[in-house]
């Protein structure tokens, strides 16, 4: 947050409650924190005298609350303000480092809906001459310094480009610079939102561009505040409520007890949720108990009943969305995004809705389900009928595809109660009963949130302990503390706990309602506190920033909302400084660079994992997998000596070794090797000063549906019509393969995904005319291709399979080869061969006698090639015969002309008789008129 910023939040935050001190930088998140930075360091209290400072740092003015601190030299600099009367102010470590990362990218996005495109304008910025509302992130365009800077880079040979984390696609700006800015455009999607800003290698006076990563998503809106509507809120006196969209982390909802907020952009902007009156009674608008979010909207739970607020209405949910219409104790959505998953029979759920007896699960556009009961779990769980189990509450784990119930049990019910933990997984259906039970009081009441881990790993905490599950439930206990045995109240002024906090990078941060805050690590079994950051009166929660980070959200007396950036890396680093506690590790490096792999048949993963560790400490890289056993792995292992350090490279393959060939249940057998597996590669030991080391992925065994394939030089886009007689639309079936009707013609077929080509099919594939036509053959026979015994054909394998539609008679699931004596029968070789490849040179060949139009669908034969039923169309126009007459047209053309000849004929006869006629006439009356004349 900028100087400005601070100021700001500093008159609100210091209008009660005990001393504090806080720093901050002009970096956002506090990106850059070194000896080139400037650090604002303020004082809340009255009792501030001056600072105290190193002799390696200077203040600008040493007696004001309000200074700038800079530091020559790297390391850990000591600062503590010195107050008047006895008591002493805490001191920080700040580490300062000796960093050539002095300059940022800054963007801002323009949305254009016509072609759903986004534009990206980049320019270049320095923190510590920028102009206030780039620090501020609210610039419509560069400052006087950065447009110098970012053309002055640009000269040097510095241009940035988009790269998106999940489906590695690159984007690269337009050729020219406009004012000192690139514009880069890029589609709006909603599936690979993470996109990163990366530029090239270069310089200036010794300085490099940091890389930025971002979240981008389609462009939300947020919900308009409509007049006369009325607030909705949590009971009076109450803590914050908050949700963010585990997708979208940017979408946060906050209810308050004066209002709800919600933002899109972590509350740099938002807007206030209200709700139309008449709709609810004042006691049910004061008494929202959770809060979710979603595509579908906002929901709140009030007194037992679930209502939502979208951008047209705010609505009472229940019998005809198939949910109670009262009773409901509570709602969650899943915490972690994994963008992309693989799902064998239905779609997952996004939201959970629980009574103290039964479970729904809801899907998008409002559709819920009861999946489970307590009598059912009783059954399942061998509990007897007369015991008292009531779901306590419901958990999304870190597994995409399962949801994890904790059941409260007991007998008497008088003094304790027993909480499971029982797990649901969506895509098989099948509930596991974890091995972990916890004693409490009856009437206390247990949370829990999972941790971004492959094994289920969690954390549950009542109102004054942190209790950890982890590796499986294989590891329990009690969060410890220095003293008072674990119990955080007793740290915190008696104070209760009110959010836990958990990032993708294993950080934990506990948060007590007087905003005392307590610190430790995925993995940890103990915890520290940390520096008091925000005034103990103040209503505040704790979010996650777009870019993973954690950011505090206060809410004030006059019904505003402001976040505020909180540096957690370098807080975490001055509470650990005094206690010599160090990493047991230098280094833990990886090529994961993506969170999702799909294995296909025949492929394999190849993960490298390196870690570098002091001579003697004797640690090893553990690979921990969470799902079906349908892959292999085996592991190469170098380790070397150099220097006191030790170094221990490990590559693992992951690969599947099942022949589908021939086999009696063909898609029982690939439904049995496939799934999700989650896999976690970390160090054997590790500690909270330790860098990130959280790498946790996806492998999805199974068919990609972004997987495809086309016949290389063929336009088709669409499937033509079936029916006999076919008038080809060339509009919207494109171009066909035109060919010399001598010419023969070998389909080469080739593999895409939603990247591009992949490659060529080398794999057997058949074709067939979707119209019927039969009038095309093949070069090669079965006995020219080697064949043993008969090879399948389509007149064949229509003969079994007369049950089936002509596409479905055929495939990978009853392909047989004819190579062996062992498979198939004798019988004539010299039939056409009608399976092709890319090497056997098997052709279509075209009749002689007539040119026509064929129109071919190709599908994949090879059963070990694909889980995908890969098909795809081409079409083929012949050409170079001349057509065949018709006998009716050359019948007609006979008849006409024979009538024509006998036309002329009779035209002749009676013409030539005329003639004749006249002539005889002629020659009598010449004979009679001389006699008279004599």
């Amino acid at each position: 947050m900028s100087a400005q910023g601070v100021a700001v939040l500093l008159s609100w935050l210091s209008c009660c409650g005990s001393a504090l001190w806080r720093y901050s930088s002009n970096s956002p998140s506090y990106h850059i924190f070194s000896t080139r930075s400037t650090i604002t360091l303020e004082y809340e209290g009255t009792s501030f005298l001056e600072w105290s400072v190193p002799g390696t740092c200077s203040v600008k003015n040493k007696s004001s609350p309000r200074t700038e601190l800079r530091c020559s030299s790297p390391g850990v600099h000591t600062i503590r303000p010195i107050v008047v009367g006895p008591d002493s102010e805490e001191e920080r470590n700040l580490s300062v480092q000796s960093s050539h990362i002095c300059f940022l990218w800054y963007y801002r996005v323009i949305s254009f809906f016509h072609n759903f495109t986004q534009v990206i304008i980049v320019w270049i910025y320095d923190p510590e001459n920028a102009d206030p509302s780039e620090i501020l992130r609210n610039a419509n365009e560069p400052s006087l310094n950065s447009i110098i800077l970012s053309k002055q880079l640009a000269t040097l040979g510095q241009k940035p480009t988009i790269f998106t984390s999940l489906q590695k696609k690159i984007y690269f700006p337009e050729s020219k610079m406009k004012n000192g800015t690139w514009h880069i455009s890029v589609p709006m999607t909603t599936d690979d939102v993470l996109k990163e800003i990366k530029g090239n290698q270069v310089a200036f006076q010794d300085c490099f561009i940091a890389d930025v990563l971002f979240l981008l998503t389609f462009p939300l809106l947020t919900m308009p505040e409509i007049p006369d509507s009325l607030p909705i809120t949590s009971p009076q006196g109450s803590q914050l409520i908050l949700a963010w969209a585990s997708c979208v982390l940017s979408s946060v909802v906050v209810v308050a007890d004066m209002e709800t907020f919600q933002t899109n952009d972590s509350f740099r902007t938002w807007t206030r949720i209200r709700v139309p009156p008449n709709i609810l009674t004042d006691d049910e608008r004061h008494n929202v108990s959770d809060v979710s979010i979603s595509w579908d909207g906002i929901f709140f739970l009030i007194n037992g009943i679930l209502y939502i607020k979208t951008f047209t209405a705010f609505k009472r949910l229940g019998r005809n969305e198939n949910l109670p219409d009262g009773g409901i104790i509570g709602i969650t959505s899943r915490k972690w995004c994994w963008a992309r998953h693989l799902l064998k029979s239905k779609i997952r759920s996004i939201f959970a809705v629980w009574t103290k007896s039964e479970l729904y699960l809801g899907y998008p556009l409002l559709r819920f389900m009861k999946i489970m009961t307590t009598e059912k779990l009783k059954s399942l769980l061998n509990i007897s009928p007369t015991d008292t189990l009531t779901i306590h509450n419901v958990e999304y784990p870190g597994h995409p595809l399962e949801i994890a119930l904790l059941l409260s049990y007991c007998s008497a019910c008088t003094v304790n109660k027993k909480i499971y933990v029982v797990i649901y997984n969506e895509d098989t259906e099948q509930w596991m009963n974890q091995d972990f039970a916890l004693d409490v009081p009856s009437d206390t009441f247990v949370n829990a949130h999972f941790l971004y881990s492959a094994l289920p790993e969690l954390v549950l905490w009542d109102k004054h302990r942190v209790y950890y599950c982890y590796h499986n439930f294989t590891e329990t206990g009690v969060i410890q503390t220095p003293t008072e045995f674990g119990n955080l109240s007793r740290l915190s002024q008696n104070s209760t706990i009110h959010i836990i906090f958990i990032d993708y990078y294993g950080n934990v941060v506990v948060k007590m309602e007087n905003n005392i805050m307590f610190y430790f690590k995925a993995n940890i079994k103990d915890a520290v506190k940390l520096h008091a950051w925000t005034n103990s009166t103040l209503k505040s929660a704790v979010s996650m920033s777009s870019s993973g980070l954690m950011y505090l959200i206060h809410v004030f007396e006059n019904g505003t909302i402001r976040p505020q950036e909180y540096p957690l890396r370098l807080e975490a680093k001055s509470v650990t400084f005094n206690s010599k506690e160090k990493c047991p590790y230098v280094a833990f490096l990886n090529n994961i660079f993506t969170v999702f792999f799909f294995l296909d048949k025949g492929q394999n993963v190849s993960i490298w994992t390196q870690i570098v560790y002091p001579e003697n400490v004797g640690l090893y890289i553990l690979v921990e997998s969470y799902g079906p056993n349908i892959l292999q792995e085996t592991y190469q292992v170098h380790y070397e000596v150099a220097l006191g350090y030790c170094t221990k490279t490990m590559t693992v393959t992951f690969f599947q070794n099942v022949n589908y060939e021939a086999v009696d249940d063909y898609f029982k057998l690939q439904h049995q090797n496939t799934g999700l597996l989650l896999l976690h590669m970390r160090p054997s030991d590790s500690a909270r000063p330790c860098p990130i080391s959280q790498k946790v992925f996806q492998i999805a065994v199974g068919c990609n549906p972004r997987k495809y394939i086309a016949v290389k030089g063929s336009y088709l886009r669409n499937k033509p019509s079936k029916n006999l007689r076919v008038k080809y639309n060339w509009k919207e079936y494109g171009c066909p393969l035109r060919l010399d009707f001598r010419e023969k013609f070998h389909p080469l077929v080739q593999l895409y995904n939603e990247n591009g080509y992949v490659e060529d099919v080398e794999v057997n594939f058949i074709v067939w005319e979707i119209h019927g036509r039969n009038d095309y053959s093949f070069n090669n026979t079965m006995k020219k291709s080697g064949c043993l015994n008969e090879a399948q054909t389509w007149k064949s394998m229509i003969e079994l399979n007369k049950h089936l539609p002509l596409e479905e008679v055929w495939g990978p699931e009853n392909y047989k080869h004819c190579f062996s004596y062992a498979i198939g029968k004798p019988g004539d070789l010299n039939q056409p061969y009608e399976i092709i490849n890319k090497s056997n040179y098997n052709h279509l060949v075209w009749p002689v006698d007539h040119s026509g139009m064929y129109v071919f669908r190709v599908k994949i034969l090879d059963p070990n090639y694909s889980f995908c039923n890969l098909t795809t169309i081409f079409a083929i126009e012949t050409f170079g015969m001349i057509p065949s007459p018709s006998g009716y047209l050359v019948a007609a053309f006979l008849f006409v002309l024979m009538l024509l000849f006998f036309s002329i004929l009779v035209l002749s006869y009676f013409h030539y008789m005329r003639i004749y006629k006249q002539c005889i006439y002629e020659t009598l009356n010449k004979y009679e008129r001389t006699p008279k004349s004599n």
